[in-house]
């Protein structure tokens, strides 16, 4: 799966970069039909500790999933939103294997 990753107001560094790579090809077991993925990384501008936020959309054909989790850390956030992805995946595939 091509995964883009956008870093906001920030430079990424290389072991996030991997994290997110390793995260999103486990999605594939879930579906196999995940064409790529954008992640996008922002740091909130506010006082609170979860300023965090990361912001991840999936392109399968015929839809886009989008996810949006803020955390105290960008893995966190990460792990988060692919598990609702995770989720997500699975009631499509469902209903797509329901339908044949």
């Amino acid at each position: 799966m091509k995964v883009s990753v956008h870093a906001v107001n920030f430079t990424v560094d290389k072991k996030l970069v991997d994290f997110v790579q390793e995260r999103m090809d486990k999605l594939e077991k879930y579906y196999d039909k995940v064409v790529s993925a954008d992640v996008f990384l922002k740091v909130e501008k506010t006082s609170e500790k979860e300023n965090k936020v990361a912001e991840v959309k999936i392109n399968v054909p015929g839809d886009d999933f989008m996810v949006k989790k803020q955390c105290k850390t960008f893995e966190e956030a990460l792990e988060l939103s692919a598990e609702s992805l995770e989720r997500l995946l699975l009631k499509r595939k469902e209903k797509i294997s329901s339908h044949i």
